[in-house]
């Protein structure tokens, strides 16, 4: 998470914690790091003085940071103190170390199956222990994701926001970030948990594409899009998105529960990172390229075309046939002068062709034919051998 300088106008101490940096900037106030007498560090949330002067506000956040207390998940920032006396009421969470989803996918791209389906059924696990406690997060998004070094946690709750009440603050005025909200939230409706599995449905679409699935535009056209059109899910691996476009159904009642997504997302994630572990005997080659490389492995067997090189050879008496590499073929040159041909370096292969050459002799295929040559080499050895040792007799018989 990006760290800024104090500003002139921010406060250095809030409550018991002290005020080291800005961490960010939104609709309910400003977001510091801070920490107490311990060196516990927090994300501590002052805020706006606008919303502070209202009281209906007031009454709401002190609702939401009761409910907030009763939050009991590692997927989620834990509360640790909130004053809502305050001129500027305040709350501090643990502080989670670690880049925002949204920030992930915008520097190294979308993220493969198995990943996105494990961050997707860890943040599924969370909501479940935040909707048991009666909240409604609201306002799920990439941005209020942190990927922390022992998995993501969901932050920023929009906790000034009653649960089960209507999502506008003012006459058509939707809370949450257009995209990303459900279409209840647009039309102004009371918030349920099927909310926030809305919003994770998008959330890991953007994971998964690297954009939204709703595009891009102005507010408005954004919120048209989220009540009127369909979810595009064109770069959602094909695990992924039939459950995805479960979760952005427009009907609340058909989009699967917290439950259900947690199990079905952590089935998906472990079937998709057993079949992308490469390197354990399992052949993951296009089938093109697969059959290519079966046609061209050794098999022991004289094929059609050294077949007819050694007949003809036989044959006719003729001059030595061609030689080649492992590949010969009718278009091969034959071989003039003993000289080879280019490229045969390494472990060529060679097509008897020559009067002689015995039936079935072994050519193509990694199989190395008969070398006229180095046989009569060998004769001549065992010629001489032979005779050595037969006057070496002879003359032993002598004596």
């Amino acid at each position: 998470m990006a760290m800024m300088r104090l500003r002139r106008e921010d406060p250095r101490v809030v409550g018991s914690f002290r005020l080291h940096r800005r961490l960010g900037a939104g609709g309910m106030g400003v977001v510091y790091l801070g920490s107490d007498r311990r060196g516990q560090r927090v994300a501590l949330k002052v805020i706006r003085p606008d919303l502070a002067e209202d009281q209906e506000f007031r009454s709401r956040f002190a609702r939401e940071v009761s409910a907030a207390r009763r939050i009991r998940g590692g997927c989620t920032a834990r509360l640790v103190a909130a004053d809502l006396e305050a001129e500027r009421p305040w709350f501090a969470t643990q502080y989670v170390p670690g880049p925002s989803l949204h920030d992930k996918v915008a520097e190294e791209g979308p993220l493969a199956a198995a990943d996105t389906a494990a961050i997707g059924a860890a943040l599924s696990e969370g909501l479940v222990a935040v909707h048991e406690a009666g909240v409604v997060h609201r306002d799920l998004k990439p941005s209020n994701i942190l990927l922390s070094p022992k998995g993501p946690r969901i932050i920023d709750f929009g906790i000034a926001w009653a649960t089960g009440a209507s999502t506008l603050t003012h006459v058509g005025t939707a809370v949450g970030s257009p995209g990303f909200l459900a279409p209840e939230q647009v039309r102004g409706a009371a918030v349920t948990p099927a909310t926030d599995v809305f919003s994770l449905g998008a959330t890991l679409a953007y994971a998964a594409m690297g954009d939204s699935p709703f595009g891009h535009g102005s507010s408005e056209v954004m919120l048209y899009r989220v009540v009127h059109e369909e979810a595009q899910l064109r770069g959602v691996p094909d695990a992924l998105a039939p459950l995805v476009r479960a979760c952005l159904a427009k009907d609340p009642e058909e989009r699967p529960s917290t439950l259900q997504l947690s199990m079905r997302l952590k089935e998906i994630a472990a079937r998709e990172a057993q079949g992308g572990l490469h390197g354990q005997g399992a052949d993951v080659r296009p089938p093109a390229q697969r059959e290519r490389v079966e046609v061209e492995r050794p098999t022991g067997r004289l094929d059609d075309r050294t077949q007819r090189y050694t007949e003809a050879g036989r044959g006719t008496g003729s001059s030595p046939g061609p030689r080649s590499g492992a590949r010969t073929g009718p278009g091969s040159a034959p071989r003039t002068g003993g000289s080879r041909p280019g490229g045969s370096r390494g472990t060529p292969s060679r097509s008897g062709g020559r009067p002689g050459t015995r039936p079935g002799a072994r050519t193509l295929g990694g199989l190395r034919p008969a070398n006229p040559r180095l046989l009569r080499q060998r004769l001549t050895v065992f010629v001489l051998v032979t005779l050595i040792v037969l006057l070496g007799i002879a003359a032993v018989k002598q004596f």
